[in-house]
């Protein structure tokens, strides 16, 4: 790699340099170590900070704490990778507490700095007395919780009538958890020239599984059909029964409709106002579908309305009702899991300063000199033009300067994290990094590297080393 990228010499020079593997895990260690302080020291110069913390088991079934920041310099926001630690045999919130606010004073950072916590819905985080939230507001009064919204979505659509919950828990997970199964109807499917060969097996802990397998399945309905009958499977007979089909094709696309919210609330710089307006569609939409669903127009549901169609059936009474009743509970659930948050609504003025009107700022949680600050920043034509250009938090950063009750105000509440996203892509290289065959590694200096945004000092790390010749 150095002979393509530098050239002969420079490999020649590297050649030079004995490595062993606990050379390789030494100068992993110096180079995450090299991050680490740039990242203490960026975090340390800037005005708040927020955190999103989760923790989960590696292969040897140790808890892990893994912890992301985001902070703001030079006038912008960044998001990084803060710490991995494993909990040994305690995981309750004391203990997750202690270990965080060990990293937190070991690095001399301020807690009360901390303006946001993010994190799933697990009492020992959330709890009102004793969680690690609750812990974390002793020491950073100014700080919010939020519950990570890709987990309150999560929740919000467990809740179906039972007919529809019943095929959700049928035959999927029979065929992909046995091997020779999997293998047998991987053949089955190549043979009738079938698009996919695998079905997907279900489980709960990853958001999208419950929309993907059951697209999965409902796309394979006939080889699955044929394969149970083979193997003489007692539920082989559903697969005949095409109002369970019609179910299946229902679910299918409703879950595809909600993937797609699960993507929409996943990725980088994601704030409060964009999650509100992700739940209002979806709202909208479920509102639409119902209508729609009551009149017997089954057009929104692309799969149910082809199966339908080539099957020449009408949509079945009953299943119309359970649909129905479906969409207007999934409303419900995410009604109750994603109520309008009051100060949302008093902060709207940040959302876009550029379009508040005089009447509307009695409503909004500013005194009369904010209110001033705000109509002088609303009438700068060149401010308008920037914040077509930029990220809303990264917009109020910069209005520090020249607006600073404003800026402070705005930065304190989309600041903080609204998802555990971050996280979960952390865990998913924590398996990839850390396997039965190196269960005992470090994994943090890796991630750190891995998942960090900040480029180390290769240049100052090189310059304390002497490269010794071989003998």
């Amino acid at each position: 790699m150095t002979r393509i990228m530098c050239g002969e010499k420079a490999a020649k020079e590297l050649n030079l340099v004995p490595l062993s593997n606990d050379t390789v895990s030494r100068r992993i260690k110096e180079m995450a170590d090299d991050v680490k302080k740039t990242l203490i020291e960026r975090i340390q110069s800037s005005q708040y900070f927020a955190i999103q913390l989760d923790k989960n088991t590696d292969v040897t079934d140790l808890a892990n704490l893994l912890v992301y920041v985001r902070y703001e310099k030079d006038g912008s926001a960044h998001e990084d990778f803060m710490f991995c630690q494993s909990l040994g045999t305690r995981t309750t919130a004391e203990h997750i507490f202690q270990v965080l606010d060990a990293f937190i004073q070991e690095n001399g950072l301020d807690w009360k700095k901390c303006v946001g916590v993010c994190t799933d819905g697990a009492r020992a985080m959330t709890g009102r007395h004793s969680g690690v939230a609750a812990r974390i507001r002793e020491v950073a009064p100014e700080m919010r919780r939020t519950h990570c919204s890709i987990h309150r979505e999560a929740l919000a659509v467990k809740k179906m009538p039972g007919d529809l919950k019943s095929v959700l828990d049928s035959a999927v997970n029979f065929i992909k958890a046995r091997p020779m199964n999997s293998r047998l109807f991987c053949v089955l499917c190549e043979e009738m020239g079938s698009e996919h060969v695998q079905l997907l097996l279900h489980t709960e802990v990853q958001w999208l599984s419950r929309g993907k397998v059951l697209s999965r399945l409902f796309e394979l309905h006939k080889e699955v059909h044929m394969f149970l009958q083979d193997t003489n499977f007692p539920l082989s007979d559903i697969f005949e029964d095409t109002v369970w089909l019609s179910q299946l094709a229902y679910l299918s696309d409703i879950f595809s409709h909600l993937n797609e919210l699960n993507l929409g609330l996943q990725g980088l710089s994601i704030n409060v106002f964009d999650v509100q307006d992700k739940i209002n569609a979806l709202l909208k939409k479920l509102e639409l579908f119902e209508i729609k669903i009551k009149t017997g127009d089954v057009s929104a549901f692309p799969a149910l309305e082809s199966f339908l169609s080539d099957n020449d059936l009408t949509l079945d009474g009953r299943l119309r009702d359970n649909i129905t009743a479906h969409l207007v509970s999934l409303r419900q659930q995410f009604l109750d899991y994603f109520p309008v948050m009051p100060e949302a609504e008093a902060s709207r003025w940040m959302r876009n300063p550029f379009s508040i009107n005089t009447s509307q700022m009695a409503s909004q949680d500013l005194t009369v000199g904010e209110q001033e600050s705000l109509i002088e920043l609303s009438c700068d034509e060149t401010l308008k033009v920037a914040f077509r250009t930029q990220t809303l938090l990264d917009f109020w950063i910069k209005q520090h300067s020249e607006y600073p009750v404003l800026s402070d105000k705005a930065l304190r509440f989309l600041l903080p994290f609204v998802t555990t996203y971050l996280c979960e892509k952390g865990f998913s290289l924590l398996v990839v990094i850390k396997t039965k065959y190196r269960s005992r590694v470090d994994a943090e200096p890796n991630l750190r590297l891995k998942l960090t945004s900040i480029d180390p000092d290769i240049s100052g790390l090189c310059s304390q080393r002497h490269a010794h010749p071989s003998h």
